[in-house]
């Protein structure tokens, strides 16, 4: 894969990315009612966000195993360079400790606390990293969805790994649905204990 075929991939999820995430934050913003919904979109996310971790990877490790058109490119500037450990390890841990959450049921504990504990740093370490690419994304995400010209070389490929992220996703949140209910119960019997 090129390096501008990385780009194109690695837009489009994010742009995907993007767009979960801001449904997943308005849940977190009315969290008990919308808990449900919150670990459904949670577990919609993972394999989109496996995607991106995946062509960001490629590109990390093309570039460092010296390829030579990925040496051209160049690498990231070095504070993002820097500040991708943290919103790898930081994504990671918010989407384990989510699952955990998931499997392990209600109630309040370290798995908990991890779990908020991590979207503080993952929120603060991506919110940078997304208001430095955001400019960039519309028009590599958009290069391989364009109707009125011919795809470029790759697109179809590129279309359907986003397109197969999504399905996966939905998949995956809708086997785990069943998680979910305990949850429910649990943030519906608090609610009403506040009144």
């Amino acid at each position: 894969m090129t390096p501008e075929a990385n780009e194109r991939l690695t837009a489009a999820a994010g742009a995907v990315l993007f767009l979960l995430l801001a449904a997943e934050g308005v849940t977190i913003l009315f969290i008990r009612p919308l808990l449900s919904a919150h670990m459904f979109i949670g577990m919609l996310l993972i394999p989109p966000v496996a995607l991106k971790l995946a062509s960001t990877g490629w590109r990390f490790a093309r570039y460092y195993a010296g390829d030579r058109e990925y040496v051209a490119k160049g690498p990231p500037l070095l504070p993002l360079r820097m500040l991708a450990p943290v919103v790898v390890a930081s994504t990671v841990a918010v989407f384990a400790t989510g699952v955990a959450l998931l499997i392990r049921g209600p109630g309040r504990g370290l798995i908990l606390g991890l779990h908020k504990a991590s979207f503080v740093v993952w929120l603060v370490a991506t919110g940078i990293h997304v208001l430095v690419y955001l400019p960039r994304v519309p028009r590599l995400a958009a290069a391989d969805w364009r109707l009125r010209r011919p795809i470029p070389a790759g697109g179809f490929v590129r279309r359907t790994f986003v397109a197969g992220a999504l399905v996966a996703g939905v998949v995956l949140a809708m086997a785990t649905l069943g998680y979910t209910h305990p949850w429910s119960h649990w943030a519906g019997a608090f609610h009403g204990g506040d009144h």
